[in-house]
C-alpha cells in the first residue's frame, strides 16, 4: 500500500479511537471522552479507513456482525480455538481475569489491573479483552454489558475487524489464524513473542468443536 495512504488511514483510526475511548488509567492505550455522538463518528471514520485502505483495515465490519454470524458452526469452533489459547475454554473462563483470578459481575468489564510475571494487564473474560479494547468494541457494537453473550459477539467483532470472518466461515483456518494472531497473542503465528498454541492444537480444537476446515485439493 502507498505509504501516504497508510499514514492517512492511521491518522483516521487514531482520531476515531482517541475520540471514542474512556480513560484507561493503567495501560498505555488512553483516551478521554465518552460521547453519545461516538457511534456515528466511528462509523464515518471506519468508512473513511475502509476507503483509504481498500478494505485492508476492515473497521466498519465490526459493526455489521449479526446473530447469524455468531451461530455459524465454524465461527463457534473458532471461538473455542481462541479460548483454548487464552486458557479460558472452561465455563469459568467468562469470569476470568489475567493471572487466573475471577470477577463476579457481568455488568461491565471488571477494569482490574493485574501485575504478574513481568506483565501489566486488565485482560478479562473468555477472550481476555483489555479494558481499552473492550471499551472500543462495546461502543462500536453497542454491547449492553460484559455478559458471555456480549463477550462472544465482541470477539466475533474483532475477528471481523481483522478481516478474518469470511475465512473462518469458509474454513480457511490457517488464513484466519494468521490474521487474528495480531489480535490474540496466544494464537499460532502471533508476532508478539508470548507463548502460543500450536497449529496442530488449533486444528484439533477447531475440529472437535464442530468446525470444518477447508483443505486445498
Amino acid at each position: 500500500m502507498n505509504r501516504t495512504l497508510l499514514a492517512a488511514a492511521v491518522v483516521v483510526v487514531a482520531a476515531a479511537w482517541w475520540w471514542g475511548r474512556e480513560q484507561e488509567v493503567f495501560e498505555d492505550d488512553a483516551g478521554d471522552t465518552d460521547s453519545d455522538a461516538l457511534p456515528g463518528f466511528l462509523e464515518d471514520a471506519a468508512t473513511a479507513v475502509d476507503q483509504i485502505t481498500g478494505g485492508v483495515m476492515s473497521l466498519s465490519a465490526m459493526s455489521r456482525v449479526t446473530a447469524y454470524d455468531l451461530q455459524d458452526r465454524n465461527v463457534q469452533a473458532f471461538l473455542r480455538v481462541i479460548r483454548r489459547g487464552e486458557g479460558t475454554v472452561d465455563e469459568g473462563g467468562y469470569k476470568r481475569i489475567f493471572g487466573g483470578g475471577t470477577f463476579t459481575s457481568f455488568a461491565d468489564h471488571p477494569r482490574v489491573l493485574v501485575v504478574k510475571s513481568g506483565y501489566r494487564s486488565t485482560a478479562a473474560g473468555a477472550y481476555q479483552f483489555i479494558q481499552s479494547t473492550w471499551d472500543q468494541t462495546r461502543k462500536v457494537m453497542k454491547l449492553p454489558d460484559f455478559s458471555p453473550a456480549s463477550q462472544d459477539k465482541g470477539a466475533v467483532g474483532l475477528i471481523a475487524m481483522r478481516g478474518a470472518l469470511a475465512d473462518v466461515k469458509a474454513g480457511r483456518l490457517e488464513a484466519a489464524i494468521r490474521k487474528c494472531g495480531l489480535e490474540w497473542a496466544s494464537l499460532p503465528f502471533s508476532p508478539y513473542g508470548q507463548p502460543v498454541i500450536s497449529m496442530d492444537t488449533a486444528r484439533k480444537v477447531f475440529a472437535s468443536a464442530g468446525g470444518m476446515e477447508l483443505v486445498a485439493a
